[in-house]
């Protein structure tokens, strides 16, 4: 199956981290673009997890189901 791709600009230094960065996993530069960006997101996700319940969020939670 062929995979559409799309080019990225970024400046030498970062390229060389990706680079060896891929080459440390033994996955390709795409393959370890697309790792870091799951990992943000699921940091994004626990952050979001870690904030302070709204007093709605709370009241849903605590709600009786029927």
């Amino acid at each position: 199956m062929y995979m559409q791709s799309r080019s990225v600009r970024v400046d030498l230094s970062t390229h060389r981290e990706i680079k060896a960065l891929a080459a440390e996993l033994g996955t390709s530069i795409g393959d370890t673009v697309a790792l870091a960006i799951r990992r943000l997101r699921q940091d994004q996700i626990g952050a979001q997890l870690r904030t302070e319940q709204t007093a709605a969020e709370a009241a849903w939670q605590d709600a009786e189901t029927e």
